[in-house]
């Protein structure tokens, strides 16, 4: 069967990404999915930075606003209903832009859900407790030992993937990047043109203290108010993201307001170099200045004629 063609844009945070996907859309007549693991829930508007109604009003968004902030959602459910969206306008001829910072969904929208043995925490804690013992660097040396091959994918300080690759190894006698090798050539079913959009760390720095003293003034604080009056527990997951545990902390008088919005782009800016990390491994994404959209269209363009669509 013939891939499906999407455009992905997929780079860190405040970059603008948002706008460019809406100007790509309303010039060649498509739709938006969105891939951003905060942007589905509702109430949670302004810290999410999500797309203004004016802007959704010219541009369709999917998967925006489809749960409440104490409903559970992740890379699996995003990819089933992302795909399904795709396959809904691929059948209309409609362009698809898939837009987003969440890498871990935008992988398992395009290669799916690798299939590893369920958890056994006897087996994790088991591991985590040598970790105590001995230290992260004792845990690699084993991942060495044992499986060389994910000891060479796998940074040494990343203790959290180091376990699991020893757990999967263990569980199922075969080594996490053979199960990963397999999987990407078997479940692939897109065909992609990818641009990341970059910007210089200064730069970068610069433009999350301007969209985080813009969520301040368009209610940020408010925003968090109503949701915690909504009865949301402060200690769910999407309530202890970017912005809105700073926020939470200053109106429990944990930290005073100074504080607060130097933690937000300080956590930002910190969130945003884990992306980019992220995104810098994926060597098909095409990088541009932010500037550059003239250039993007014309190599978007060049891939939706290539692919007949447009």
């Amino acid at each position: 069967m013939e891939k499906v063609p999407l455009v992905i844009i997929n780079s860190p945070t405040a970059t603008g990404k948002t706008g460019l996907a809406i100007e790509l859309a309303l010039e060649f007549g498509g739709e938006i999915i969105s891939a951003d693991s905060l942007q589905v829930y509702r109430y949670l508007d302004i810290g999410t930075a999500k797309p203004t109604t004016e802007q959704r009003n010219k541009v369709k968004h999917y998967l925006i606003d489809v749960v409440d902030p104490d409903e559970e959602f992740n890379a699996a459910i995003f990819t089933e209903k992302a795909r399904a969206i795709i396959a809904e306008l691929t059948e209309k001829r409609k362009p698809v832009f898939v837009v987003g910072g969440t890498g871990l969904y935008i992988r398992a929208l395009l290669q799916g859900i690798i299939e590893t043995p369920k958890v056994d925490e006897n087996i994790r804690n088991y591991y985590r407790r040598l970790g105590d013992i001995h230290g992260k660097e004792y845990l690699f040396g084993l991942l060495q030992k044992k499986d060389p091959q994910a000891a060479q994918k796998i940074k040494p300080n990343d203790t959290i993937r180091v376990i699991r690759a020893l757990e999967v190894l263990e569980q199922s006698g075969e080594s996490i990047i053979s199960k990963q090798i397999r999987h990407s050539f078997a479940d692939n079913p897109y065909n992609t043109y990818k641009i990341g959009l970059q910007v210089d760390s200064e730069q970068l720095k610069e433009r999350i203290a301007q969209r985080t003293e813009k969520m301040i003034a368009t209610g940020l604080v408010r925003e968090v108010e109503n949701l915690l009056g909504r009865g949301y527990s402060e200690k769910l997951k999407s309530l202890q993201s970017l912005g809105y545990r700073q926020v939470i902390k200053y109106l429990a008088g944990e930290s005073k307001w100074e504080e607060a919005l130097h933690l937000i782009n300080r956590d930002t800016g910190h969130y945003a170099k884990r992306q980019m990390t992220w995104f810098a491994a994926d060597k098909e994404i095409n990088w541009f200045n932010p500037d550059s959209s003239e250039e993007i269209k014309k190599n978007v363009e060049k891939f939706w004629k290539e692919t007949g669509y447009y």
